[in-house]
């Protein structure tokens, strides 16, 4: 199915109940870790990969999905599937955290690099914050420098087998060091801006820069 050129509504119930854990502090425990211990706080170990979203699932047909990054960039870029594929290819191994307490170690994925996006459309020096938009109009904000991190792709596949779709496919992004929040679905696009622009979670209760080992659920 291509993508619907309206905005899909979130489930209203689920963002309600959601924007309540952050009113009342849940999952916090107080305890901050250094990163050097791989369980952050309050989280625990699964061995499955739960899926979580607005309640809107959007199925994006590989023929149908490009990819904008734009903004304050020196080289613009829109990127159909047959062009994400034609650029370099890494495979990365990192583990998940989830605001909602769990952890999955050890998460094998391929895609393209953060590294080889920046040096692709070369980020303006203004430029200092990210904006990703998905498919089903959520957004997410982070810092450049969290995203030319090392371990940040642009992930097409998972465990060897292309992303499916309720867990983000064709492509999420992937920022292993921080709540699984950051690392936006369904990715549409990636804006480069100057000043911050807090994203849809951000906007309600949750922190913006979403560090699992000092506990940044909420702000």
């Amino acid at each position: 199915m291509a993508p619907d050129d309206q905005n899909p509504l979130p489930n209203a119930k689920l963002v309600e109940s959601k924007q309540k854990w952050a009113e009342d502090g849940r999952l916090l425990t107080g305890a901050p870790v250094p990163p050097e211990q791989r369980l952050p706080p309050g989280q625990r170990e699964v061995k499955n990969w739960p899926v979580l979203d607005l309640g809107i699932q959007p199925e994006i047909a590989t023929g149908d999905w490009e990819l904008a990054i734009d903004g304050l960039v020196e080289n613009p870029v829109t990127w159909r599937w047959a062009d994400f594929q034609a650029q370099p290819q890494v495979q990365e191994v990192s583990d998940i955290h989830c605001v909602t307490a769990w952890s999955r170690y050890d998460n094998r994925w391929e895609g393209v690099s953060a590294a080889h996006i920046l040096a692709t459309v070369r980020p303006k020096p203004e430029a200092r914050h990210i904006v990703f938009h998905s498919y089903d109009s959520y957004t997410t904000n982070v810092r450049l420098d969290v995203f030319a991190d090392s371990d940040v792709l642009l992930a097409h596949s998972w465990e060897g087998k292309p992303l499916t779709t309720e867990h983000g496919g064709p492509v999420r992004v992937i920022i292993p060091k921080f709540y699984f929040w950051k690392s936006a679905k369904w990715l549409k696009r990636i804006e480069f801006v100057a000043e911050d622009q807090p994203g849809f979670w951000e906007l309600r209760g949750y922190h913006n820069e979403g560090n699992p080992w000092t506990e940044e659920r909420y702000s």
